[in-house]
C-alpha cells in the first residue's frame, strides 16, 4: 500500500468510526422511546430554508463519499499537495474529534436530538463536556469536517467543511432560545459561565 491508499485507509476508519458511533447513539434514543427525525415544530424551529440546505449538504457529501470511494478522476483533478505530516495531523485531529463527539453523545443520552427539538421530561445538561462548553457538539462536528478535507487533501472536502462552519454557527441561536424558553434563567446562568464553542 503506498502512501495515498495509506491516507485513503484512514479517511475510511475516521468516516467509519464515525457512521457506527453515530448508528449506535440513535439506536439508543430510539429504544428511549424518542424520534430521531424531525417533527414539524422542529422544522419550523430550524427555518425550513435551513432545514432544506442541511438535507442538501447531505446529499451533496454522500455523491463526494462516492467518489471518493471509487476514486473518480474528477477527485484527483481537485487534490491539494498538502505534506505528509499535515495530512496525519488531520488524522490525528480526526480522532480527538471523533472521542469528543462520542464522549458528548454518551454525556446526553437520551436527550441527544440531531434536530432542534426537545425530549419528554428534558433536562438541562451540564456535566461532560457540557461543564465547560455549551455546544461541544458542534466543535467537533467542525473539526472533524477539517480532519476529513486535511487527510483527503482534497478541495471538494475542504468546501465542505469550510461552508458547513456558517450553518452550524447560524444554528447556534435558534438552539439557545429554545433552551432559553425551557429553562428560563437556569440556561441564562449556565450560558454565563461556559463558553459557546470553547471553554472559557
Amino acid at each position: 500500500m503506498g502512501t495515498e491508499g495509506a491516507f485513503r485507509l484512514a479517511f475510511w476508519v475516521l468516516f467509519g468510526g464515525l457512521l457506527a458511533m453515530r448508528a449506535y447513539f440513535a439506536r439508543r434514543v430510539r429504544q428511549a422511546g424518542e424520534r430521531v427525525m424531525p417533527d414539524q415544530e422542529a422544522i419550523v424551529r430550524e427555518g425550513r430554508g435551513m432545514f432544506a440546505l442541511r438535507v442538501a449538504a447531505f446529499l451533496v457529501l454522500l455523491g463526494l463519499l462516492v467518489l471518493y470511494a471509487i476514486n473518480s478522476p474528477w477527485m484527483a483533478v481537485l487534490s491539494i499537495q498538502l505534506p505528509p505530516w499535515l495530512r496525519w495531523a488531520g488524522f490525528v485531529l480526526g480522532l480527538a474529534s471523533l472521542a469528543l463527539w462520542t464522549w458528548t453523545q454518551a454525556t446526553l443520552g437520551k436527550h441527544w436530538s440531531p434536530q432542534l427539538q426537545l425530549r419528554e421530561q428534558h433536562q438541562l445538561v451540564t456535566a461532560g463536556p457540557y461543564a465547560r462548553v455549551r455546544h461541544p457538539l458542534y466543535t467537533a462536528t467542525g473539526a472533524f469536517g477539517a480532519a476529513l478535507a486535511l487527510v483527503s487533501a482534497n478541495w471538494f472536502f475542504l468546501l465542505m467543511a469550510v461552508v458547513s462552519i456558517p450553518g452550524l454557527v447560524a444554528r447556534v441561536p435558534r438552539e439557545e432560545q429554545m433552551m432559553l424558553e425551557e429553562f428560563g434563567e437556569e440556561y441564562r446562568s449556565y450560558m454565563q459561565r461556559t463558553g459557546r464553542f470553547f471553554p472559557r
